[in-house]
Parts: C-alpha cells; structure tokens; sequence
C-alpha cells in the first residue's frame, strides 16, 4: 500500500499539483482544528460529558491554548440535542487499488452500509463542498473495494457547524478524481507540474515561492 496515493495528496493536486508538489518537500502536522473536530466526532451519537472530551483534546493537543478552547464549545454546542447516525469502527484503513489510491476512513459501519468522514469546516448552506465531493468519491471507491461493501455515497460531519449531509458523488465528481489522481501520481513520480490557470492562490502557503510571473524551476525548489 505505500506505493498509494494518500486522498489528501489527491485533494491537493485538484486544486493545484504544484502546491502538492512543494507540500512535499516539508513537514506537516496534523492541523489542530481538525484534532479538535475529530476528538468531538469520536462523541457524536452517544451521550457525552463535555469535559472528559476536552481532557481528550488536551492529551491529543498538549498545546491547546484558547482558540481551540473556543471551537471545541463551539462544536459542543453545534452538535449535542442532535441525532448522529452510529458507526462501528473508527479510523479504517482502506484503499482501492484500481485507483491507485489510499485513506483512513473517520468512521465505517458495514451493518447499515455506511462511512462518514469528519471535517473541521463550516458546512455551507445546502449540500457539501466540492472539495469533499471529491473526498467522499475517492473514499466510496476505496470502502467498497477493501471492506466488501457497496456504497453510493458517504456521510460528512460537518463539526463545527453541527451539521451531516449525506454526499453522493455524479460522474462531474468522479471525472475530477480521475483527473486529480493522475495529477498527484505524477507528482509522486517526481515531475515538476505546471501551476494551473486560476489556482485558489490565497490561501496557499506556498505564495511567496511561487509568485506572480515567469519563475525558474530553480527559484522554487
């Protein structure tokens, strides 16, 4: 499996293969918003006391300071007094080797059949992000071929906002993993891609090395 590509890197290289590209040559961490989300999601469906779950957070993030303080009430607030569907495995290992592709699915349940996956964002008004269409096709293709189970689809969590859609994904959205796969494998194979017309630049961190304008590959590496 290690010859996989991650769905994060597939994620990524949706949106712009040259950001994958430059994210591989660094370090990353595990965002402490999403260990924030994710700790609440282990949660959801069962009753809970607020507190045992934040000394959670605080072992998973000894950092915890006031920002995630503020998100976990959040969170708790946006989600207890509702209905969540429960799952019966947590944090699933799964891959589909016809995609070439790889993940850990939040939560899996092959009673009902269902997955979900936790996310740290805002929900938008109706529906889910495209980005997370994206994610779910690429996790329904891996659940149905490593764990034996057919799925149309998969649930997202929407933490913050207390919210959980059910997403299935068109064949707009599987045209789009196809595309994104290939991107990423690509970088994996150590070609430099180009960066592509319109790319979500703002929010980059990669801004300051890949400017505006001609740059030499030199320049970036």
């Amino acid at each position: 499996m290690d010859d996989l590509i991650g769905i994060a890197a597939v994620l990524t290289a949706r949106f712009c293969p040259l950001r994958l590209y430059l994210d591989r040559q660094e370090e990353h961490e595990e965002p402490p918003r999403y260990a924030v989300c994710k700790q609440v999601s282990y949660h959801l469906g069962t009753p809970f006391e607020p507190e045992a779950v934040w000394e959670e957070v605080c072992t998973v993030l000894p950092y915890a300071g006031e920002d995630e303080r503020t998100l976990f009430e959040q969170c708790v607030t946006n989600c207890q007094g509702k209905e969540w569907p429960l799952f019966s495995d947590f944090d699933v290992p799964v891959a589909s080797m016809r995609l070439g592709v790889r993940g850990t699915a939040d939560k899996v349940d092959p009673v009902r059949p269902a997955f979900a996956l936790a996310r740290a964002s805002e929900a938008p008004q109706a529906g889910v992000w495209g980005a997370d269409r994206i994610r779910v096709a690429c996790y329904a293709a891996c659940v149905s071929e490593s764990l034996g189970f057919e799925v149309d689809g998969g649930w997202v969590e929407y933490v913050p906002s207390g919210v959980l859609r059910y997403c299935t994904p068109g064949p707009r959205d599987r045209r789009i993993m196809l595309r994104a796969v290939a991107a990423a494998k690509k970088v994996e194979e150590g070609q430099v891609p180009k960066k592509p017309l319109n790319p979500p630049c703002a929010r980059c961190p990669h801004q300051e090395r890949c400017g505006p304008g001609p740059r030499r590959l030199s320049e970036l590496l």
